[in-house]
């Protein structure tokens, strides 16, 4: 019971203390009159920032950048020179431009025909067709004859006399082949150089072959003397010069054993021989070849297949 007592004594001692406020009319009247007695109170000036002023009336500081009468570094004409402190200023530039390219040029009218002269004639359809195989077929031969008269021209061995190097048909005595060899002779290689001793080479053959020999036109040898030597045969084997003749593609079983006195070369000849000595009709009967008979060098054998090779 003390307790309660207490507080309540301590409650009122407080009220007492701090009296409540009353928020009526009463009350605020009187506050008003108890502040009417005291002075006013003095209201201190403010002050301003210095960023609140406005800006129109702010006078132009002189390290404002750029000067309002200076143009910028990079408005000045391009050909004024550069300056120290302008290190960013580089010279004036140009973007590449992609070239015009040209237009290409109209196509013909089809009534001009275009390249064919043939529509440009006026000439129909079936006709053209049949003059343009006409003209590939001409030029097509043109061409194989003249590869023929300049360039590389064939021909078949028809005789023994050059066994066993090129083969002859059983169709003649000494041949040892069921077919004929077919070989290839460069006709243009003898216009830039002379021609050397132990090639095989396509001759026209001299008139006094005819006589001794039975047969003309187109004769196929081995050279073995050159213009200006001395050719001599004693017991099958040839002498240039008064020094044996080393040849290796004579066959033992193929010399004659003959002997044949010293002839002089003309200037402009060549001795022509065949491997088969004993069944060849070559220079020992009816002379030398002159330089402007040869026709050209065997360089390849191309028939029959099984013997195709180069030579």
């Amino acid at each position: 019971m003390s307790d309660v007592f207490d507080d309540e004594a301590q409650r009122r001692r407080r009220e007492e203390a701090d009296p409540p406020h009353d928020d009526g009319p009463s009350d605020l009247s009187g506050a008003r009159e108890a502040d009417a007695g005291e002075p006013p109170a003095v209201e201190e000036p403010r002050q301003e920032s210095p960023w609140s002023r406005p800006v129109e009336d702010e006078p132009r500081s002189d390290t404002a950048w750029p000067p309002p009468t200076e143009e910028p570094p990079w408005a000045r004409p391009a050909d004024e020179p550069r300056r120290d402190d302008e290190p960013w200023r580089d010279e004036p530039f140009e973007w590449p431009q992609r070239p015009e390219t040209a237009a290409a040029p109209p196509p013909a009218a089809e009534h001009e025909g275009g390249l064919n002269p043939l529509v440009r004639l006026g000439i129909p359809q079936p006709w053209r067709t049949i003059i343009d195989w006409i003209v590939t077929i001409a030029g097509a031969v043109a061409i194989v004859l003249a590869v023929k008269a300049w360039i590389i021209n064939p021909y078949r061995i028809p005789s023994s006399s050059m066994e066993p190097t090129l083969h002859c048909g059983t169709g003649s005595s000494g041949c040892t082949s069921h077919f004929s060899d077919r070989v290839l002779a460069n006709r243009f290689i003898y216009r830039f150089r002379a021609p050397h001793r132990g090639e095989i080479v396509v001759f026209n053959v001299p008139d006094k072959a005819k006589s001794a020999c039975g047969a003309g036109g187109v004769f196929v040898k081995r050279i073995v003397g050159l213009p200006g030597e001395t050719w001599q045969e004693r017991n099958g084997v040839v002498y240039i010069n008064g020094r044996r003749l080393r040849e290796p593609y004579i066959k033992n079983d193929r010399r004659d054993f003959q002997t044949w006195p010293t002839r002089k070369i003309p200037k402009d000849g060549y001795f022509m021989m065949g491997d088969n000595r004993q069944s060849s009709c070559d220079s020992r009967r009816w002379g030398t070849v002159p330089r402007a008979n040869i026709i050209g060098k065997v360089f390849a054998l191309y028939w029959p297949p099984q013997r195709i090779r180069l030579m």
